[in-house]
């Protein structure tokens, strides 16, 4: 985020661990720290210039079995590096 930081909300739910930031004026889910390495940033990548959603890799997520999906995708992210 390089700008407008006092435009954005935040909105926690359950644990509320995971801190998601939207633009009040527009309402995109620019970035948030999710649950599962909220040490870390996650970033909407529309919100990017100069990168493209085709430049990643992405992975199933099952919210509703959350535990089983976050131990996936660590896994996935071990495997990648």
């Amino acid at each position: 985020l390089l700008r407008g930081a006092d435009a954005t909300t935040t909105y926690t739910f359950g644990t509320h661990t995971a801190k998601h930031h939207f633009c009040s004026q527009c309402g995109i889910h620019s970035y948030y720290r999710p649950r599962s390495h909220p040490d870390n940033i996650d970033v909407n990548i529309r919100c990017l210039d100069g990168v493209q959603p085709s430049d990643f890799r992405f992975y199933s997520f099952d919210g509703q079995n959350w535990e089983q999906s976050v131990d996936a995708l660590r896994e996935n992210q071990r495997n990648a590096q």
